[in-house]
């Protein structure tokens, strides 16, 4: 039989921990129950939405569990998805980065990444949709068997200035693959729309830059290519993209430097933002954050992060389209607690948040 004090620490123990996840939960709720910024819900009742592209006057919304949201004049279709392989229910696994082809409005055609299982392995595919009929049917595949796991899938996509496809493939947990030329996870890739590898590249591979942990984030300022990346327990980055260069996962993080690395432009140290989708707006970054439970705005010229707004709770994507804000809430994706409706497509007018900073 245990020492009975043995029982009396451990319960004490146990209930601290409770009172403490449940304050947690107390703050985090309060914290999604007091938006800073007026705003309108364009969509809501999404499951589990990763990623906005638009077209027009027609958004298109991607959810984790395989569908793409059509949104246009306040009307809410979701449209399914067929596609060659099962998704995989891995966690933070699914249907997640799209963007649509530059010749959309004539081909019908956009690019999705998603996470299937074969055999019981989970693996990752860049693939080129088309809309037919009123739903989306996986025509092609450019890119397969790009490394999956449990975490880490990265699956942003995003058309550059050049016309190509840029993509950020996370680490797979694999952490020191990061560094292995030849291992497609823990990478920037860059593609011809056709799926090809462009001339141009570093090297005669997809590879555009490596050393990263879990890129989710990806936006231009003019030619100059921002990324952001989650880190270990904090630590998470935004970096400036320079082609072929080593960002340095897992070898350095934070401060610390190495040569033949390239530091981040800032890092959150602790806790963590946990940065997702990124697009520029009057010459800075903004970039959604999970952990972090706001959008956050980067000023190159300072390198000073600050809050845009926060109140929404876990927040994955960012859209702009002119002075309006668009983005995307996860309190549904497991780790936030969903307000009713949950989770939404939101609109804002930056020149109303512009006006009260």
């Amino acid at each position: 039989m245990k020492h009975p004090f043995i029982w009396i620490i451990f319960s004490l123990v146990l209930i601290a921990g409770c009172a403490d996840q449940e304050e947690k939960q107390q703050e985090e709720h309060a914290s999604v129950e007091k938006p800073s910024v007026e705003y309108e819900v364009v969509a809501d009742a999404l499951s589990i939405p990763w990623s906005i592209d638009q077209d027009g006057e027609t958004l298109y919304v991607t959810e984790r569990t395989g569908s793409i949201v059509e949104v246009q004049d306040g009307k809410k279709v979701k449209k399914d998805v067929s596609l060659e392989k099962p998704l995989s229910d891995n966690p933070e696994a699914g249907l997640l980065g799209f963007v649509l082809h530059p010749d959309f409005s004539q081909n019908q055609q956009a690019y999705a990444y998603y996470t299937y299982d074969d055999e019981g392995s989970p693996y990752n595919r860049v693939v080129l949709l088309e809309r037919q009929d009123g739903s989306w049917i996986e025509k092609s595949v450019l890119l397969d068997r790009i490394p999956s796991g449990q975490f880490h899938h990265g699956g942003r996509l995003k058309i550059g200035p050049d016309e190509k496809l840029y993509i950020t493939t996370g680490d797979a947990t694999n952490d020191e693959k990061a560094q292995d030329p030849e291992y497609l996870g823990g990478k920037i890739l860059r593609m011809n729309l056709d799926g090809s590898i462009p001339g141009d590249n570093p090297s005669d591979s997809y590879l555009y830059s490596y050393g990263h942990r879990n890129p989710q984030g990806l936006a231009w300022d003019g030619e100059t290519l921002y990324a952001t990346e989650h880190g270990p327990k904090g630590y998470d980055e935004v970096n400036q993209i320079e082609k072929g260069a080593n960002y340095g996962w897992p070898e350095v993080t934070g401060d610390e430097e190495k040569k033949g690395t390239i530091p981040p432009l800032v890092h959150s140290g602790e806790p963590s933002w946990a940065p997702s989708g990124a697009d520029f707006s009057k010459g800075e970054l903004l970039f959604a954050t999970l952990a972090g439970q706001s959008i956050k705005q980067f000023d190159p010229v300072t390198k000073e992060v600050t809050d845009l707004l926060d109140g929404f709770g876990r927040i994955r994507d960012v859209h702009i389209d002119g002075e309006t804000l668009y983005f995307t809430t996860n309190n549904t994706d497991g780790r936030g607690i969903p307000r009713e409706q949950d989770d939404k497509l939101y609109k804002v007018d930056l020149t109303a948040i512009e006006g009260k900073q």
